[in-house]
């Protein structure tokens, strides 16, 4: 009977202990249902995949989806964040633009998460070939001082040149942000227009000499401009061929035709001539500014030009 009573005592001990075990196991696996995040990983390619993960960190996840990071990747948030369910981990290159997102924290500006992540689009680069007209250049055939009367007439009609310019352009949000010559051709070479100035008598030439405006009266140049910059002068002195400082609203390069010191009106500015350049002759004239992108923004224009009284 005995035998018989501690049999049944070890039966109904087993049975507690295969109970308390099987409580313990479901417990542990609510507790690890209950850790489970739903995390959404952005590759930088754009593909996107839903990971179900207990780990705590963005690394932890990576490493959990066997994700590994270039040397010229990151991640946003940062790999030391803390996941949080619902939560979006984006791979990204490390060029994207951080600017905007610091000027917007540093005004307050609220704003989503969403609108965030658009100043951290990726810049993109594209090879751009554009044909670019080349302006011809009007040349005057003085012939003041002659004996015989004439007038003012175009012996040859100008005609724009063309080339070839192949660019490379930088762009964000597909808006351009930065564009690069690399190379030009030439496809056509302009054609410069030649005019004949009106002839002075034999009988107006000292009139013609006493007057200050009869080289250039009028007559139309073009009109560019430069700075002190290598780009520019292959020097970067501001020292100007008379020897004076280049200054802006004042300085320009012209032919040899005008004295050092000669003073010009240029669409109704008064300049003083006082440098010189390999590529200024004919009717071509540069004004001094102080930067290089003044003297890209200024570009090309074409001004009566005359010499001041």
């Amino acid at each position: 009977m005995k035998r018989e009573e501690k049999a049944s005592i070890s039966i109904m001990k087993i049975i507690c202990v295969t109970i308390i075990l099987i409580l313990v196991s479901g417990i542990g696996v609510m507790a690890v249902n209950t850790n489970l995040k739903d995390v959404k990983i952005i590759l930088q390619n754009g593909y996107e995949m839903t990971a179900l993960t207990a780990k705590t960190t963005v690394s932890e996840v990576l490493e959990e989806n066997n994700i590994i990071l270039d040397e010229n990747q990151k991640t946003i948030p940062d790999l030391d964040s803390e996941v949080l369910s619902g939560q979006s981990i984006q791979i990204t290159d490390k060029s994207y633009n951080e600017v905007q997102i610091a000027k917007i924290s540093e005004e307050g500006v609220e704003t989503s998460l969403e609108q965030l992540l658009q100043n951290y689009a990726p810049v993109t680069e594209k090879i751009v070939v554009e044909q670019v007209a080349i302006p011809y250049e009007t040349i005057t055939k003085n012939t003041t001082g002659s004996d015989t009367n004439g007038t003012n007439r175009v012996l040859q009609q100008g005609k724009d040149g063309l080339k070839e310019v192949t660019y490379k352009v930088k762009y964000q949000n597909e808006i351009e942000i930065e564009k690069t010559v690399i190379s030009e051709v030439v496809l056509q070479e302009p054609v410069n227009k030649i005019v004949q100035v009106q002839k002075v008598t034999s009988r107006s030439a000292s009139a013609a000499r006493t007057s200050t405006t009869a080289v250039v009266n009028g007559e139309t140049y073009k009109i560019t401009a430069y700075c002190s910059c290598s780009k520019c002068c292959g020097k970067s002195t501001g020292r100007t061929a008379s020897g004076t400082k280049a200054t802006a609203g004042r300085t320009v390069a012209a032919p040899a035709k005008f004295a050092f010191g000669t003073k010009l009106n240029i669409g109704g500015h008064i300049y003083t001539v006082e440098d010189r350049g390999g590529a200024i002759s004919g009717n071509r004239i540069d004004i001094y500014v102080n930067s290089h992108s003044a003297a890209l923004q200024w570009g090309v224009k074409y001004l009566p030009v005359s010499v001041a009284n």
